[in-house]
């Protein structure tokens, strides 16, 4: 346990190394699919090596207009449990099996959007996020040809900095460190504060 109190420590809280991500992380609100909070708090952290090429995935962005918006990145395993036990065995498939962990267990997942830097506003995309549907596949395609453009320049912006787009979620990037993680079960007030 002392290793992964260890790990836990280290992985970096977005709010603080990323000021103008933009953070909206909706399990810690009623926004989600389960309809009610289930993080007692709305914190975003990252291994280290996930946040320095999510960082740089947003300064190139930013170039083309864009910021980023993050919903979720680590999740303890409990959560993940949760989700599995509360979905219908028919809509399993958008969440990680709890016997095996998630990404998001590892802090080497994020779920992600974009914002417009002009407007301020979360860009649309050819589903909301969450969403459990065919739209939310990151071949989709259907919806408005911007859409999918977005979608798309997202996509190729997180590849380029060693993450891979999940296969059901345009908006879930598992970064390429993430086979050497383990997965972790700790609630968010064990996460200093720095």
């Amino acid at each position: 346990m002392p290793a992964l109190l260890a790990l836990a420590t280290a992985l970096v809280d977005l709010a603080l190394v990323g000021p103008t991500l933009r953070l909206d992380i909706r399990y810690a609100t009623a926004r989600n699919f389960l309809g009610r909070p289930v993080y007692a708090q709305p914190r975003a952290l990252l291994a280290p090596d996930a946040a320095r090429a999510l960082l740089r995935v947003h300064g190139a962005l930013r170039s083309r207009g864009y910021g980023l918006v993050v919903f979720d990145a680590y999740r303890p395993l409990a959560v993940t449990r949760l989700f599995w036990n509360e979905l219908p065995p028919e809509k399993r498939r958008f969440v990680a099996n709890p016997k095996r962990g998630s990404n998001h267990n590892r802090g080497c997942a994020v779920d992600v959007s974009l914002y417009d830097l002009a407007s301020g506003h979360e860009v649309q995309m050819p589903s909301t996020w969450d969403e459990m549907t065919e739209r939310a596949s990151p071949d989709y395609a259907g919806g408005s040809p911007e859409a999918r453009e977005r979608r798309d320049l997202l996509r190729a912006a997180f590849e380029s900095e060693g993450f891979r787009v999940n296969r059901g979620e345009w908006w879930h990037f598992d970064h390429e460190s993430c086979p050497t993680l383990p997965v972790l079960d700790l609630p968010f007030e064990s996460f200093p504060v720095r």
